[in-house]
């Protein structure tokens, strides 16, 4: 099993809950708990863990001049953390090679890579756009997990 397809076991099992550390401007870690999952790249096609972010958050600041982040995902005992460089789409910030007009397809397949579903789509982009939703892409570039998962 690679380190994807165990982070795509354990959003399996718990509706995609990931702690996800950024950094400050002072070097210090700033972290919070977000639905992720693991979704194809919508300009490399390169698989990432994604989540989304509503604008104006600590970890979109932070990740907008250094875009390192960190996201573990735990069931029990069992963890699985991806390290790797972000990438951000949203109505704030354009992604190279992306057609913003695609926003609101890109943020439900991060949602639904989370696991997450929804009775009225056009309600969800609705929100997703009131609230200036950014989809954040880390590229894998470190994947590590406990001793005998």
């Amino acid at each position: 099993m690679t380190g994807l397809d165990r982070v795509q076991e354990l959003v399996s099992r718990e509706n995609g809950l990931a702690v996800v550390f950024t950094s400050r401007a002072d070097g210090t870690g700033q972290a919070s708990v977000v639905n992720a999952g693991v979704l194809d790249h919508p300009v490399t096609g390169e698989p990432v863990v994604g989540f989304v972010a509503r604008g104006g958050t600590k970890k979109v600041a932070n990740l907008r001049t250094r875009p390192r982040v960190t996201a573990v995902f735990r069931v029990g005992w069992e963890w699985v953390a991806v390290e790797g460089d972000a990438d951000l789409a949203g109505p704030d910030d354009a992604l190279d090679g992306f057609d913003a007009a695609a926003l609101p397809g890109l943020l439900r397949d991060v949602f639904k890579a989370a696991g997450g579903t929804h009775d009225d789509w056009d309600e969800y982009d609705r929100v997703m756009a009131a609230e200036r939703r950014t989809a954040v892409l880390v590229r894998p570039e470190r994947v590590y997990s406990n001793p005998g998962s």
